[in-house]
């Protein structure tokens, strides 16, 4: 039975007997789902280094060229992070089984595009701008996916069961890292994937002429998108106590979408006001966030709107906003370094100071991965930690500490790698930095889902997890876009000052209202 009319998780009874059972059930389907999604949304920080190495070009000017090509993941962050802001209202509206579903399914649409407009080089900027911003759509699933999944399982280990679905449904960074590296390297589909596009010079150890089929980045995740999506449909459910139309499916289904197209269309507007008409982003970004919500509270009909002014409370409680400033930088900061990772491994160590390549340049194939893949894996220990000590405050404060020390480390190697003849000489400091970034972003994640619950009342917990997801995730936008400034202007490293500065107001934040003695929110 696709909707539960019973269910209360917090009686033990309950939870052994029926509960335990079908909870991880629904949790184990919602983990590849959300692992598609990841693996979608930030397939383009690995697409641009193919693209590079293959001869798309989209400006003559070399620096304008980069930008257009960071650009590229930043798009797709921004869209996926306005994306997150319906879907962090969709569970009560649609039900998670028809929302997992439908959400999944809209993963095709990106993942086609991609295949096809990648077998041409001189496919227009203008289509892959577009491509990128639909690939937003595996970005969204996040919100709806955790909200979904704390609905499933007893307060008392939400941070375990809420770090697995965040923490493995992330692996879809690092798998996607490793298999389109992969599968670019042969015909996957044969004849119907289409040619493969020479090298029109040697690239490490593959010579000049060695075909690439960079379209397999997008044709491979077809499959397995329509057999998640089918999982979702015949083994999740919904919850009548949360969604109690869902079992109205058609309708449910109906109102998810024209959620979700109103984030498109504040995503669409978003970037245009960054790309056609160059408005500043920490201008678009407030506009777009603002836009998406206006959008949502006036044009949804009666009913639907009737529902989201109720799920729309947690924005007058202030412990949403602080709780949305340090989610975002423990989440904003894992999911904009995945972004920005492979390319600023090549930018950092791919070129000489005479700006000729680096012959003995590491290969960011190798070892982006290794970031995502480590902080996935140790965010469901951020949660498992917090709930032995009993607080996730205390785990969010050490971490915290540790990303402000980890971040100043490796702007101290970017600066020596940029000024030294051999920058490959101080590689292997930074990519030690860097993962321990990584894992510090993880386990602070984990940290920040115990407290959630332990901070609001059980009706506004999963809007918050959802809606301070929806913010943190334009990390993925902004990283990338600094990361691509500053590396322009000729000084990487002052974009992790700046990192490192908010992280210290975040440390301020967590400790004045969670982790002092006399705070008055035990979590």
């Amino acid at each position: 039975m696709a909707s539960l009319k019973d269910w209360n998780v917090e009686d033990p009874a309950f939870w052994d007997s029926t509960g335990s059972r079908i909870a991880k059930r629904n949790l184990w389907i919602s983990i590849p789902c959300l692992l598609l999604g990841f693996a979608v949304w930030l397939m383009w920080s690995i697409i641009i280094v193919q693209m590079e190495r293959l001869g798309f070009r989209f400006d003559p000017d070399p620096a304008a060229h980069t930008a257009l090509l960071y650009t590229l993941p930043a798009i797709a962050g921004l869209a996926g992070a306005t994306l997150r802001i319906p879907n962090s209202f969709l569970i009560a509206v649609g039900g998670g089984r028809n929302v997992v579903f439908a959400t999944t399914a809209l993963l095709l649409i990106p993942t086609m595009g991609v295949g096809v407009a990648l077998k041409d080089p001189t496919t227009p900027y203008l289509t892959f701008a577009i491509l990128a911003a639909l690939s937003g759509f595996g970005g969204g699933n996040f919100a709806s996916s955790m909200s979904n999944i704390s609905f499933f399982f007893p307060k008392r280990v939400q941070g375990s069961s809420l770090g697995l679905n965040a923490g493995l449904g992330n692996l879809g960074v690092s798998v996607m890292q490793v298999l389109v590296p992969f599968v670019m390297g042969f015909a996957v589909f044969g004849a119907l994937g289409g040619a493969g596009i020479p090298l029109p010079e040697a690239v490490g150890d593959a010579a000049a002429g060695t075909l690439v089929w960079i379209q397999n980045a997008g044709f491979i995740w077809v499959p397995l998108i329509a057999i998640a999506a089918i999982a979702a449909w015949f083994g999740m459910n919904n919850l009548a106590h949360v969604s109690p139309k869902s079992h109205q499916t058609a309708a449910s289904l109906l109102k998810t979408l024209f959620l979700v197209g109103l984030g498109v269309v504040a995503a669409g507007v978003g970037l245009y006001l960054l790309l056609g008409l160059g408005w500043n982003m920490w201008l678009v970004l407030p506009i777009t966030i603002v836009l998406t919500v206006v959008l949502m509270k006036y044009l949804s009909p009666g009913e639907l709107k009737e529902n989201l002014n109720k799920q729309f409370a947690i924005f007058g409680n202030k412990h949403n906003w602080i709780m949305t400033i340090i989610y975002t930088m423990t989440f904003g900061s894992f999911i904009g370094y995945s972004a920005a990772f492979p390319k600023l491994i090549q930018d950092v160590f791919g070129t000489l100071q005479d700006g000729t390549l680096n012959p003995n340049a590491p290969n960011p194939f190798m070892y982006a991965w290794l970031g995502p893949l480590v902080g996935s894996l140790v965010r469901p220990v951020g949660g498992w930690v917090s709930d032995r000590v009993g607080s996730g405050s205390k785990v969010t404060h050490w971490t915290t500490v540790a990303m402000i020390i980890a971040a100043l480390g490796v702007a101290y190697f970017v600066v020596q790698a940029r000024e030294s003849t051999a920058p490959e000489d101080f590689f292997l400091p930074f990519l030690i930095l860097f993962l321990i970034l990584f894992v510090t972003t993880g386990i602070g994640n984990g940290s920040t889902f115990r407290s959630v619950p332990y901070i609001f009342k059980p009706s506004q917990a999963g809007p918050v997890l959802g809606w301070t997801s929806a913010v943190a995730a334009y990390g993925a936008f902004i990283i990338p876009r600094v990361f691509g400034q500053q590396i322009g202007a000729g000084h990487a490293e002052y974009a992790l000052y700046g990192f490192a500065i908010y992280y210290v107001i975040c440390l301020g934040l967590n400790w004045y209202y969670y982790d002092r003695k006399n705070s008055g929110v035990a979590c």
